[in-house]
């Protein structure tokens, strides 16, 4: 298969800040055309927009939550962008409710959002995607953003740990589906990495104890965790599909 080393056409889903902005930048930095996509920060989403190196790049609104919104957004991408290369399935949700402090209500209503935006989005985006690689017959790449959570726990935030679990399972299923078109499917884990949204939780104590679960006394950085994403989605990187790379400094080993 004939998937470029750069110039490439890439959906990049939750990019308005944080990690999202960061790998819509790495990519872009390389000579990538970027589709931004943001769901209700337009203002950040331009802002991630106008920082990107290079030209052809495009910004896309909607809820991806929505089957029929998460259409809308790829085909929009596809258009804007001639086609699609490289997904990377970076939106999500992850807001605390630990059991015994949440109603039955909220709970019920924290797992259908969690599912919906971590889970039954980044399905439905691999599925939009991973037709149109096929149909162009040159291969791509599908990088989902996972998380440490979905092997160590989280008791504060268990329906985030349990869609990431499903997100890796499914990264790697889909690995295998869609190998046989040259279309490579992987997964990061990330442990704690500082943006602008967990900025509060790094100060004071909470900060130090965070810093102190990797042995090199820091959290990860979003630029560190996007050149990995960038690396998954090269053609060098064709073998490790179906790999869910750890990037936790250390914090939380598997065996």
């Amino acid at each position: 298969m004939n998937l470029p080393a750069t110039g490439r056409r890439v959906l990049v889903s939750g990019a308005s800040r944080g990690l999202g902005r960061a790998v819509a930048q790495a990519f872009a930095a390389q000579g990538d055309r970027v589709a931004v996509h943001y769901h209700s920060r337009r203002t950040e989403a331009e802002a991630t927009l106008a920082s990107l190196g290079g030209t052809g790049h495009v910004l896309v609104g909607g809820d991806i939550s929505d089957p029929a919104g998460a259409a809308r957004v790829a085909e929009e991408a596809f258009e804007g962008l001639g086609g699609i290369d490289v997904l990377v399935n970076n939106a999500a949700v992850n807001v605390r409710h630990p059991l015994p402090e949440t109603s039955y209500e909220e709970w019920a209503a924290q797992w259908q959002q969690h599912v919906a935006v971590n889970l039954l989005a980044t399905a439905n985006l691999s599925h939009l995607a991973g037709r149109r690689m096929i149909e162009q017959g040159t291969g791509g790449r599908i990088v989902n953003v996972g998380s440490r959570g979905a092997f160590r726990g989280e008791p504060d935030h268990p329906a985030y740990g349990a869609t990431k679990a499903a997100v890796h399972a499914l990264g790697q299923s889909l690995a295998v589906s869609l190998g046989p078109y040259g279309i490579g499917v992987a997964s990061v884990a990330p442990g704690f990495f500082e943006t602008e949204r967990v900025a509060a939780r790094l100060e004071g104590a909470e900060g130090a104890a965070i810093r102190a679960q990797s042995p090199f006394g820091r959290v990860g950085g979003a630029e560190e965790i996007a050149g990995a994403v960038r690396w998954l989605a090269s053609p060098e990187a064709e073998w490790a599909s179906g790999t869910v790379l750890d990037l936790n400094g250390a914090s939380h080993l598997r065996t």
